[in-house]
């Protein structure tokens, strides 16, 4: 009875039993220490990752071009934890190049697409131009970042520095265009207007904006002189703008007839010159005014008007006098001289002045030829 009932005893003892774990079992593996790990040489960070990609997919495709391609990334240079290859330069170059042809091809599309477009005037032709290059273009710098795969982190320093640089170097390039910007958005520049101008040695002259650039204007002179003029002189000086709210502008022409002229007829002939220029509008009709007397003339004005000031002014005067001339021909009106009366006081010099100049004359009564003796006889 007794060994029937230790029998149950001993199964049960056998299944609570519980199997031994495989990890305490089992070695220990040694963990790496700190020292270790530090004597590990660190691997060189790529510069341009995105051309290892690019290098991987073509080996991929290609086992010969992935040889070539091996190659010249085993010729590679490195620097502290950076790391460039002879394909990473190439890579870089042709990645530049694609992005640079893409930028020029959609500012090429983009200006021909808004030159189409008839609703926008010249100058909101020009701004959306500027704003639309300044997007392509930073577009395009970003995705040159991407498409190389530069880390802009690994670069912080050198964006500081950048900044810094065009904190202080570049100040007046990003005013110039700002300036350009808020030119073209309050009108008061754009192209086409005519403006006073002044040279080097200070002489006045006009010209007319042919282009507003992200740096300076261009203004044409009539003799086809080119001033660059940067936008923030324009935004900080008084510009003088012949077609601001305008175009007619008028040409003032000063004419002197002598005082024995009849007036009225001098009048009626300038006008009738000013009439018969092409340039010169019928409305508001050309005007003459009284100057002054002046030593040697009755001193004139003539005012007319022109809508094309950037043809030049100079011709318009020389039309109208040279037809003033001819006009002035036929009715026997005459320009005169400069005149000047000198009145001589009668004083002791004066007397003795005027005798001893007498006395130099020959005297006509007497008659000096060699045959006056012969004749006599």
């Amino acid at each position: 009875m007794t060994a029937a009932l230790s029998l149950p005893e001993a199964e049960t003892e056998t299944e609570t039993e519980t199997p031994p774990d495989p990890a305490a079992t089992a070695s220990p593996v040694p963990e790496a220490s700190p020292e270790a790990a530090a004597s590990e040489p660190a691997v060189p960070e790529a510069i341009v990752s995105g051309a290892d990609s690019v290098r991987q997919d073509i080996a991929g495709r290609s086992q010969t071009i992935g040889d070539i391609l091996d190659q010249l990334d085993s010729l590679a240079l490195s620097v502290g934890d950076w790391r460039i290859s002879a394909f990473d330069v190439l890579f870089a170059v042709a990645a530049g190049l694609l992005v640079l042809g893409f930028a020029v091809v959609a500012t090429r599309l983009m200006r021909s697409a808004l030159r189409r477009i008839t609703s926008l005037d010249s100058t909101q032709r020009v701004l959306a131009e500027k704003i639309a290059q300044i997007v392509i273009w930073v577009t395009t710098f970003f995705i040159g970042i991407d498409l190389l795969g530069i880390d802009l982190t690994a670069l912080a320093v050198f964006s500081g520095a950048f900044g810094l640089a065009i904190g202080f170097g570049l100040q007046k390039t990003f005013g110039n265009l700002i300036s350009g910007i808020i030119l073209l958005l309050d009108k008061s520049i754009k192209p086409g207007d005519v403006i006073a101008v002044a040279d080097q040695s200070g002489q006045q002259t006009f010209g007319q904006i042919r282009k507003i650039g992200i740096r300076a204007i261009s203004v044409v002179t009539r003799d086809e002189r080119e001033y660059l003029i940067p936008n923030e002189n324009l935004m900080i000086n008084q510009v003088e703008n012949w077609s601001y709210s305008s175009r007619n502008v008028r040409i003032q022409i000063p004419v002197g007839v002598s005082y024995n002229t009849d007036m009225m007829l001098a009048e009626k002939l300038m006008l009738e010159a000013a009439g018969k220029s092409k340039r010169v509008l019928e409305t508001p009709p050309p005007t003459v005014w009284w100057g002054g007397f002046g030593d040697n003339s009755v001193d004139f004005t003539i005012h007319c008007w022109i809508s094309d000031p950037e043809q030049g002014v100079g011709n318009v005067r020389s039309e109208v006098l040279k037809g003033l001339w001819w006009l002035f021909k036929e009715n026997d009106i005459e320009i005169p001289y400069p005149q000047r009366d000198i009145n001589l006081r009668d004083n002791a010099q004066m007397q003795a002045l005027i005798a001893a100049l007498g006395g130099r004359l020959p005297d006509a009564s007497q008659d000096t030829s060699p045959n006056s003796g012969d004749d006599s006889e």
